[in-house]
């Protein structure tokens, strides 16, 4: 499985950390930390674009 394949659906509640982990050969730690970091980036690139709309 691609790993992009494999990130979409533990995001999408299809498969556990632990399956997503092991898919892509990853420690369960190492996987949340690309996670958590991976979604602190798209928080950070949507309020930039709403506030580049706004002004």
């Amino acid at each position: 499985m691609d790993k992009r394949k494999a990130f979409a659906a533990y995001r999408r509640g299809w498969i556990t950390i632990s399956e997503c982990a092991q898919i892509v050969g990853m420690s369960i730690e190492q996987l949340r930390s690309i996670m958590d970091g991976a979604m602190q980036t798209v928080e950070t690139s949507e309020r930039n674009e709403r506030a580049s709309l706004m002004h």
